[in-house]
């Protein structure tokens, strides 16, 4: 995984406090990292990059050549470049210095420091020195500011100064992380007055309590909304919900806390939940969601999160569903092994559907065939596999007992199965899945990491699938990569059919 982050030094007064409190400040500081690199990897990526390599012209004609376009030109290529090497065109000429302050401002602050370089206390205080000096300089309006290195705690106030001054210089698009991770720490409720946001994205953060906040606060133009290690009650949740009229992408990572979300929306068209718990996850009210993302939740106390599917009726793509960590619900229905499956119960919108599956696990093989009759419409399946810990081979009798499934028969073209490992469970799986599939087109294997060393290994686990009885003309493919169920950005990205991968 592209961390994007390099380790975070402890401060001594900080692994001080650790050990008072009984942790190990080694242990804490491996933790912190890990979020960090974690929350790094959910954020967006910024418009500009420290990596790229700049070519000049030739000396004699360098500055002349470039100085002839236009104004509008030189602000698009100036917002282009990173922070530093943007505001050192202002000393080209008093042309240029016009142009850097009138270019849209792309803020990065850890472009701020030597690439690579780790945002101790000490280097932090400089950054935010440094930002503080370019949102005083800089008249706006500013595009996207990305602030992931600063230590906030140590300057509170400022803090509430610089979200006064993004509000009113007209930020379009702010990434605010705090570091450590201190979770105590809210913050301030500032943000909350910027209309002119289109994203939003805040980490490591305690969020304000909104029951005070006027009525009248709006997020009229903001489209994308990120939620990562944030502490939040459900109705501040709601209350960012029911004030983003436009709101079409909400992700939440990491979250850690008791929390139920309802959604009732009008424009929300793609909900990304990964590393999270929450209570329930209720779709009440969204016409035009398409996309419900679920990957790498977890129980709580062994409560699984409840999938209360209501009013929905574009939802086209929905996973991963996983028998051990969710319940699926309808109205007052919950869906078990064995329920009767009805047209109150049924979702005929759904074309591209994912399950984590333990094959060699008696409950979750039990849980397959009911919930594939509640999905009919399905034309892509995704399966990951998990290893269930039981013997393998222990179910493969009952999949002969699972009788026609209506999706399997007539409407699956497509079957990726993830992680595949070759043992007897994933083969009966297969095998069962192959003799009922009448349109299926085309089967993936994505290889599990470390299962296989070499490719007569993979050729041997192969090999009985190949001669398994299925439907004319499909075929069999192996992807040796491995690995990840696919990037967690791609599931907002419409441009792409199926948000779980395209192998």
């Amino acid at each position: 995984m592209d961390t994007r982050v390099p380790p975070v030094p402890m401060d001594p007064a900080t692994a001080e406090r650790l050990r008072r409190d009984g942790h190990d400040p080694d242990e804490m500081e491996a933790v912190f990292a890990r979020v960090l690199s974690r929350i790094h990897y959910a954020l967006p990526d910024p418009p500009v990059s420290v990596d790229a390599r700049l070519f000049g012209l030739l000396p004699h004609d360098s500055v002349e050549c470039v100085s002839r376009l236009p104004d509008l030109l030189l602000r698009n290529i100036v917002s282009r470049l990173p922070v530093k090497d943007g505001a050192r065109t202002a000393a080209l000429s008093r042309r240029w210095r016009g142009v850097w302050r009138s270019a849209p401002l792309v803020l990065v602050d850890s472009h701020i420091l030597p690439a690579g370089t780790a945002a101790a206390r000490a280097d932090a205080r400089r950054v935010t020195s440094a930002v503080s000096r370019i949102l005083d300089a800089h008249p706006g309006p500013f595009r996207f500011v990305h602030l992931t290195s600063s230590h906030m705690e140590d300057f509170p106030g400022l803090l509430a100064r610089w979200l006064q001054i993004l509000a009113v210089k007209g930020i379009q698009d702010l990434v605010l992380v705090n570091r450590p991770w201190a979770l105590d720490f809210i913050i301030p409720s500032t943000f909350l007055g910027m209309t002119t946001l289109t994203r939003l994205y805040l980490g490591l953060w305690k969020f304000p309590d909104t029951a005070g906040v006027r009525r009248s606060t709006c997020f009229p133009n903001l489209l994308e909304l990120g939620l990562c290690c944030v502490f939040m009650e459900s109705k501040d949740l709601d209350f960012i919900l029911d004030r983003s009229p436009v709101l079409e992408t909400l992700c939440v990572h990491g979250n850690l806390f008791k929390l139920s979300l309802c959604l009732v929306s009008q424009s929300l068209r793609c909900v990304k939940i990964t590393g999270s718990f929450f209570e329930e996850i209720a779709l009440v009210d969204a016409p035009c969601l398409e996309r419900l993302i679920l990957t790498g939740c977890w129980t709580r106390g062994g409560v699984c999160t409840k999938v209360k599917i209501g009013h929905a009726p574009k939802l086209h793509s929905l996973g991963y569903m996983d028998p051990g960590s969710h319940v699926l619900e309808f109205g007052n229905t919950v869906i078990k092994a064995g329920t009767k499956v009805s047209r109150s119960t049924k979702v005929p919108s759904v074309r591209i559907l994912a399950l984590e599956v333990r094959c060699g696990g008696r409950n979750d093989v039990k849980m397959i065939p009911t919930v594939l009759r509640c999905f009919p419409n399905v034309e892509t399946l995704h399966i990951k596999s998990e290893e269930s810990g039981q013997p393998s081979g222990k179910n493969l009798k009952f999949w002969n007992e699972s009788g026609t499934i209506e999706c399997i028969r007539s409407c699956i073209k497509r079957l990726v199965f993830h992680d595949f490992r070759g043992d007897r469970s994933e083969i009966a799986f297969l095998k069962f899945f192959f003799e009922g599939a009448l349109v299926l087109k085309e089967v993936v294997l994505v290889l599990a990491n470390g299962s296989f060393t070499t490719m007569g290994d993979i050729r041997s686990k192969v090999k009985p699938l190949m001669s398994m009885k299925r439907a004319r003309d499909s075929s069999i493919m192996v992807n040796t990569n491995g690995g990840s169920i696919g990037n967690f950005k791609r599931a907002s990205d419409f441009s792409l059919r199926d948000p779980f991968g395209e192998y």
